[in-house]
């Protein structure tokens, strides 16, 4: 694979951020809602401080990597062959990642924007668009990151300052009355949501960003930086649409943005939330799609990964209508099997890995 791919820091923790809020701005209120009731937002504000212990895992796996992406490294600790049955694991994941991710942004465009025009029509266009970013390489990605962040700040900004005049401080109350187990339960939604998916980052992190150390502190911002929106989200979906109601609905924050109403003038713009989500799920699928193609590229020895995008993105196509049956297999899926296959796969793996790699280097010493 080619070593001349070079992004800023800066670039990265902007990465690092829209990637974190992703699907997550979206759908993540519900799923908080589900178990902590009115106190989704501390749930959030929970799963945002773990995640700094996941992204510090991934941090110290980074730091062994030097040079090589995750798969090349996996490679050098495993051996040629003992490694392909962890590299079919990583791009499995990889690869359900992006074919999910295009099945949420399909639905949510069918069943809340344009209900007339077939799911088909949407995930083949969004998915051409994901094309030509690849096409273009992973420093014209970053560099996009870094034009449409200061439009997705002021969509977020202009949103959360019409909604203020909406809160209900009195949703949000009682305070803490389920208990501590149900908010910890919740915040594995966030964080099998926002920061277990970070894993695809290790095939760009550290060995394509200019300066390596200031690179760690980046990805640790970049994801508290998304978790602070993410809770600022979760927060005004409960205390102005009620724990039932956000919990009833599958998009709420789509919902919340139905409420700004100032002065019977300002009304129906909702379309900034769905204008956010298009920014940062274009980068969530990019970066799942990025990890995929150069992960398949290494493993078959291929030099370039772009002759594999275009197959890539037919299949990805067939696959994400194809991923979930129906709605109601989604939320099943998302609520029963997602956060054990995320704990497994983003957690457990880099940590084995980690193990192995420090095990083969004190024996190489």
């Amino acid at each position: 694979m080619t070593k001349n791919i070079r992004m800023s820091v800066r670039q990265f923790t902007v990465l690092i951020l829209l990637y974190t809020i992703g699907t997550t701005i979206l759908v993540i209120p519900s799923s908080l809602a589900v178990d902590a009731k009115q106190n989704a937002w501390i749930a959030a504000a929970a799963g945002c401080l773990i995640s700094t212990a996941i992204v510090g895992l991934y941090i110290w796996l980074g730091g062994k990597l030097g040079d090589r992406t995750l798969i090349e490294y996996v490679e050098y600790v495993f051996g040629k062959w003992m490694s392909v049955p962890l590299t079919v694991l990583f791009l499995f994941f990889s690869f359900i990642g992006s074919a999910t991710v295009l099945f949420y942004i399909g639905n949510f465009m069918t069943t809340q924007v344009m209900p007339e025009t077939p799911i088909e029509s949407i995930v083949i266009l969004f998915t051409c668009i994901i094309v030509m970013g690849l096409l273009a390489g992973l420093e014209v990605l970053a560099r996009a990151a870094e034009i449409l962040m200061p439009w997705f700040l002021l969509l977020f900004i202009v949103s959360t300052l019409f909604l203020i005049p909406e809160i209900e401080i009195e949703k949000i109350q009682p305070v803490t009355e389920i208990g501590l187990k149900p908010i910890l339960k919740a915040s594995l939604s966030y964080i099998g949501t926002a920061s277990l998916p970070l894993l695809v980052f290790l095939m760009v992190f550290p060995a394509f960003i200019h300066n390596r150390a200031k690179a760690k502190k980046g990805f640790l911002i970049g994801n508290l930086l998304g978790g602070l929106f993410i809770i600022i989200i979760t927060f005004l979906s409960i205390s102005i649409l009620g724990a039932d109601f956000t919990e009833r609905n599958l998009y709420p924050s789509y919902a919340l943005a139905k409420k700004i109403n100032v002065g019977d003038f300002i009304q129906r713009v909702e379309i900034l939330m769905a204008g956010m989500w298009f920014i940062t799920i274009f980068f969530k699928i990019s970066l799942y799609s990025y990890s995929f193609v150069t992960g398949l590229a290494q493993l078959c020895g291929i030099k370039e990964y772009r002759p594999l995008v275009i197959p890539f993105g037919i299949l990805l196509i067939v696959y994400s209508l194809t991923v979930y049956p129906d709605v109601v297999y989604m939320m099943d899926f998302d609520s029963t099997v997602y956060i054990p296959y995320i704990l497994s796969i983003a957690l457990l793996l880099p940590a084995f890995i980690l193990a192995a790699g420090i095990v083969k280097e004190n024996m190489s010493k």
